[in-house]
């Protein structure tokens, strides 16, 4: 038997910043990993001889947060290949348009032009209110008075900060529905479909979803490579992230085990006394720190029977619909997409034939079935980063939207047909793509799951909705990473501020362990 001061199960990158920053403490930290390599969701993987991809997350834009930026990631060796990348929106009818936040590169009416920049200005005015506020544990709305006050006090004169005008945007938008905001500054079909694919990227909604807007915000939010809204890409994929992370827990002191899944956590007189491995090994810590999803935490690792019915259905309640397909090749060389050059090819493309094409796609996913016609999100990392691919030779990683986790047909004959389809949907728009693949791969929301732990497949552990957000994430009484089980903590993307590689969920638990290590639970 092993004693520790804190335990971290799960070594995905909120596990890793987490324990990294309580080490920093002083305090014995051991990390436990079920699988042989962390990274969780953020591993590079080989998909073919000398083919390297990032296995589910592909591109950062969070990274820039706060709990990143005090890691020192660069000094541990993660490098960028590409940043502040432009995303060009094919649409199959009109000519290739760039854009890059307010900026865009192509032919577009005036009238589209200046709307765009007045929405992406407002836009990006609300996601910069907001993003302090992702680094902060939400208020306790039960409680001391002074506990609750401040951080909403705090929000309410940012929000107020924003001026007359824009404080009234703010407040009439955050509900509103993406395509209803967009129709409002812009018509270019491009635009609207570039808008409403960036709002329901991993999400269970449509463009014409009631707050989808705010899941638009949530991504803008990020500001990877210094840029507000910007995307950027890792040099040797996302796995090289994780390598960075890892460096700085090592140089912390924090023990790191990998294939060693935990059983259950063992909990004497309603608190945790450390947890149980499989073979019956007992690690002791009066602290344990969750980043497996909350559900999976609780219901799983605990069990019902330590958990009062209230806090057994909200864990149930939690929403969380994987609906996206990750899509891998390995090409025997560069694609040549209609009306793009080589630098073109190494930005962002997004695939997607309007708006209420977005819309019908996701008709199909209520249904349970995936779109014949997908919106994709499309990179080639090989041109940033030759390090992906043998001399010569690219791979290409796409993200489909949307792929239901409960397939109606099933997963074992749909995973083939889904492929074919959107190997045809780049056909369209790259011919000749189709005999240049040396491997294909496809990844659906249940393989996901299986791979990566997380509950149907969700990127985010739970939907980035109004009724999923800050002080109700996972639940009210749960926001401020501290369980129903005194000195268990919860540290995954389904607690605030969710999902993204920004590390904050892990950042924010690691504070709360520190402040409060062993004090009692208040519902």
């Amino acid at each position: 038997m092993r004693s520790y001061d804190v335990i971290v199960i799960g070594g995905g990158h909120n596990g890793l910043v987490a324990a990294t920053l309580i080490a920093r403490t002083g305090r014995r930290t051991v990390l436990l990993e079920a699988f042989d390599q962390l990274g969780g969701a953020a591993r590079t993987v080989e998909i073919a001889p000398g083919f390297k991809v990032s296995e589910v997350a592909g591109l950062v834009t969070h990274l820039g947060s706060k709990a990143m930026d005090a890691l020192g990631l660069e000094a541990h060796g993660l490098k960028l290949a590409a940043t502040n990348l432009e995303t060009i929106v094919l649409d199959g009818r009109n000519a290739p348009l760039g854009v890059r936040n307010g900026a865009i590169n192509g032919e577009v009416t005036a009238s589209d032009r200046k709307g765009w920049s007045e929405l992406q200005r407002r836009l990006q005015r609300f996601a910069k209110t907001l993003r302090p506020f992702l680094s902060e544990s939400p208020p306790r709305l039960k409680g001391p008075v002074r506990q609750s006050a401040l951080p909403l006090g705090r929000l309410g004169l940012a929000v107020r900060g924003l001026g007359k005008t824009d404080m009234r945007d703010f407040m009439r938008m955050v509900l509103m529905n993406v395509a209803d905001a967009v129709d409002e500054e812009v018509q270019d079909n491009r635009l609207q479909a570039l808008a409403a694919f960036d709002a329901v990227l991993g999400t269970h909604l449509g463009p014409r979803s009631p707050g989808s807007l705010l899941s638009y915000l949530y991504r803008l939010v990020g500001a990877a490579g210094g840029d507000d809204g910007g995307i950027a890409l890792p040099q040797g994929g996302m796995g090289a992230v994780i390598a960075a992370i890892e460096g700085a827990a090592m140089a912390t002191g924090v023990e790191i085990r990998t294939r060693t899944p935990v059983h259950h956590i063992l909990i004497e007189q309603d608190r945790v006394m450390g947890v149980v491995l499989p073979g019956g090994e007992v690690l002791k810590a009066p602290a344990i720190v969750s980043a497996a999803d909350p559900a999976t935490t609780l219901m799983t690792l605990v069990g019902p029977e330590h958990l009062d019915t209230d806090t057994v259905r909200r864990l149930k309640a939690i929403r969380a619909k994987g609906n996206v397909a990750r899509l891998h090749l390995a090409l025997e060389d560069l694609p040549e997409f209609t009306g793009l050059d080589r630098t073109q090819l190494g930005q962002r493309l997004v695939l997607a034939d309007g708006l209420d094409a977005i819309e019908r796609a996701f008709d199909c996913a209520k249904y349970g079935a995936f779109s014949p016609e997908p919106a994709m999100e499309v990179v080639i990392p090989s041109l940033a980063d030759p390090s992906a691919a043998p001399e010569g030779k690219h791979v290409l990683s796409a993200n489909l939207q949307f792929a239901p986790y409960a397939l109606k047909q099933g997963w074992e004959s749909g995973k083939p047909a889904l492929c074919e389809v959107a190997v045809d949907m780049l056909e369209r728009h790259a011919p000749g793509i189709r005999r240049l693949v040396k491997h294909a791969g496809l990844l659906t929301p249940l393989d996901i799951e299986r791979r990566c732990r997380m509950p149907g497949g969700h990127w985010h552990h739970g939907e980035i909705t109004i009724d999923q957000l800050f002080w109700l994430r996972p639940f009210q009484s749960a926001a401020q990473y501290r369980s129903p089980i005194a000195g268990l903590w919860l540290a995954s993307a389904g607690s605030h501020p969710g999902g993204n590689v920004m590390g904050l969920a892990g950042a924010n638990a690691a504070r709360a362990v520190i402040a409060g290590e062993g004090q009692s639970w208040q519902p």
